[in-house]
């Protein structure tokens, strides 16, 4: 329940945008897995509500950020790309990209817990989030920026904007890979 409160309160912080961000989290609540989905096949949160975790996770640290280091910067804007950025791993409406994993022996021996669904059109997960996104809210070059290339200099394809990151972009970066390598796997214990 803790999960869906946080969840529920960034929803709360949308002002400008609420028409189109409504309609895309009703689409998301009521024709995707979104509410369910792990957020990987089998490493990161390979789990029920993994991509919803991750995903309140960064929109939580990438506010967190902004109040430090950018607080000019759109409290709404950070919730959208925070949110949203991994949109991709959900597939499209009525065909999840996730599949529990059938072969007991791949779940046993190699704890792969989700397969990929074939019957979805193959394309990045950044590519996919974005057209997703974009088909519902309107977004600004820096929030089409920020989903598109949040997972930095990782991406070989990323390198096309090698230092040409908009402050949004890194900001999602680095609550991208804070949360998901500190929260998540339980290293912030080390740091406190």
């Amino acid at each position: 329940m803790e999960l869906l409160n946080r969840y529920n309160a960034l929803k709360l912080k949308i002002k400008v945008r609420k028409e189109p961000f409504d309609r895309f989290i009703a689409l998301l609540e009521n024709e995707t897995t979104w509410l369910t989905s792990p957020a990987s096949t089998r490493f990161h949160l390979s789990e029920e509500q993994g991509l919803l975790k991750h995903s309140v996770g960064v929109a939580e640290m990438l506010l967190r950020f902004r109040e430090f280091l950018a607080p000019a910067m759109s409290e709404e804007s950070c919730v959208i790309v925070g949110l949203f950025h991994d949109a991709g791993k959900l597939g499209m409406p009525g065909k999840p990209l996730y599949l529990p994993n059938d072969n007991e022996w791949m779940v046993k021996n190699r704890g792969i817990r989700y397969k990929i669904n074939t019957n979805v059109v193959a394309m990045g997960l950044a590519v996919r989030s974005i057209f997703l996104v974009s088909q519902y809210i309107p977004l600004s070059e820096a929030e089409a920026q920020a989903i598109t290339y949040h997972d930095g200099q990782y991406i070989d394809d990323n390198k096309t904007i090698a230092h040409k990151e908009e402050p949004l972009t890194l900001l999602l970066h680095w609550a991208d890979y804070w949360t998901a390598h500190i929260y998540e796997e339980g290293r912030d214990k080390q740091i406190s």
